[in-house]
């Protein structure tokens, strides 16, 4: 844990082979990090990008785009694993998530055999099933996790969907003893609303922490066994507010926080390691009716961002897979 007596974990959104094998193994040397998260984008970037996925790729020249995918991504996360895996035996973290292909969002037995079958290909105990929060997405996470596979919800903006993943753990939790979390993502809602707040003289870079504060608050009060709160999309645009702002101002017992390197390094330099949740909800419902008089449909903004979300994956693991054909 980053901060151990408040059990606040610190895990980088980020996989690429040489990253693992120099920056990563620096990062968890230090006590900084103590997991990673992957997804569609992340591999996207990695695989396109750097020389260090050719040797491996001039092996597969059979496979269809989906299997080179699937070994160059098993590849990655076991060697996380791996390396993740003396922290994941003393009980701290050492999870690293991979997504399941993000055209399933809407399948649950689809997700459910694809979560599998990744499980059991990776085959390390430490690894995360990241499943979107959709309908057909949470009968899926109960599945896998009723079975003892580690569950990542992921693409969650609003409390609804949170309560839903929390719901699905709960039940899964009677039936086998799993660690899971329930990925918020933050910034983007900020991303979305904020010019419109600036013009009208309402605070800015508040919504997305107002709005996973109250998940935080929600999900911690079920007290779901191994369940945790994870905050996601923690990165800063631009230079209105500090780098390490989105970790600095969701700090909270209990939690996870998974960031970009820069992100990490700049909170690490001078973040902020006073607990900042819970907020209570009188702040948060105050902040919610100055958003709301300011004429901003939240509930169709939540709306529009999961939609785009799971419209932003399915185009990264497209382009993936058009250049591995």
């Amino acid at each position: 844990m980053y901060i151990a007596e408040a059990r606040f974990a610190l895990w980088v959104d980020f996989i690429e082979r040489t990253f693992l094998d120099e920056k990563f193994k620096e990062l968890i040397t230090k006590g900084i990090i103590n997991g990673a998260t992957s997804n569609p984008a992340i591999f996207k970037s990695a695989i396109l990008t750097s020389p260090a996925y050719k040797e491996q790729l001039a092996t597969l020249t059979h496979f269809s785009p989906k299997e080179k995918y699937e070994a160059l991504a098993i590849f990655d996360i076991q060697k996380a694993a791996d390396i993740l895996h003396s922290l994941y035996d003393a009980g701290d973290d050492g999870y690293v998530s991979i997504e399941v292909d993000p055209f399933l969002c809407d399948d649950a037995e689809a997700t459910v055999t694809e979560g599998r079958r990744l499980h059991k290909s990776i085959n390390r105990p430490n690894v995360m099933i990241k499943v979107p929060a959709t309908q057909a997405g949470y009968s899926a996470m109960e599945t896998l996790a009723s079975e003892g596979i580690a569950v990542n919800a992921t693409l969650i903006f609003s409390l609804e969907q949170a309560l839903n993943c929390a719901r699905a753990f709960e039940r899964a939790s009677h039936k086998a003893s799993v660690d899971t979390v329930i990925s918020v993502f933050v910034s983007r809602i900020d991303r979305a609303i904020d010019e419109t707040l600036r013009l009208a003289g309402i605070e800015t870079g508040k919504m997305g922490i107002l709005n996973a504060a109250d998940i935080y608050n929600r999900v911690e009060a079920l007290s779901i066994p191994k369940c945790r709160v994870l905050f996601a999309s923690t990165g800063v645009k631009g230079s209105e507010f500090r780098a390490s702002y989105y970790i600095d101002e969701l700090l909270a017992y209990n939690s996870v926080n998974t960031a970009s390197i820069v992100t990490i390094d700049a909170f690490v330099d001078s973040g902020d390691r006073v607990l900042k949740l819970p907020i209570n909800d009188e702040v948060i419902d105050s902040y919610k009716t100055k958003v709301a008089n300011a004429r901003i449909d939240m509930d169709t903004l939540i709306d529009q961002q999961i939609s785009e979300g799971l419209d932003a994956f399915k185009v990264a693991f497209s382009e993936i897979l058009s250049a591995l054909e």
